[in-house]
């Protein structure tokens, strides 16, 4: 799994003190963007193809409240991957205490002019960095 780390602002907290449910989500795209720059391919560079990713489906599972100031690390695996659609997990974990705060799936496709495509056919570049990624998790 690859590791994206990230401390915890006041700004993101609930009236509770904790942070709020919806900067999970935000977290998890921060991890992803991440993920695609180490990978050598961008989603500023996809996006210049002409190539979103929307995401499809959230799955997202509280665990343990994350504070103002915790750091945590959110590890992103792929866990399915057929060009046409992809499937990420999440572990979001507080760094000193080792506690699993969140896990979380994200789906997404792939589109151009409205349609959805494969990126086997329409990026290939882009394909075989995902390949090479899920091969070297393995």
């Amino acid at each position: 799994m690859f590791c994206y780390e990230r401390k915890a602002y006041y700004h993101e907290t609930d009236q509770m003190g904790i942070i709020h449910h919806s900067n999970y989500l935000k977290w998890m795209e921060e991890a992803r963007i991440f993920l695609m720059d180490k990978l050598g391919f961008s989603y500023k560079k996809m996006e210049e193809f002409g190539i979103i990713s929307p995401v499809t489906n959230i799955d997202l599972e509280y665990k343990n409240p994350t504070k103002f100031n915790d750091e945590v690390l959110i590890y992103i695996k792929v866990l399915e991957y057929t060009g046409v659609k992809l499937l990420f997990e999440y572990k979001i974990i507080d760094k000193l205490t080792k506690n699993i705060n969140a896990i979380a799936h994200s789906k997404h496709c792939f589109i151009k002019n409205g349609k959805i495509i494969s990126l086997k056919k329409d990026l290939k570049e882009f394909h075989e960095a995902f390949i090479k990624f899920i091969e070297e998790e393995e």
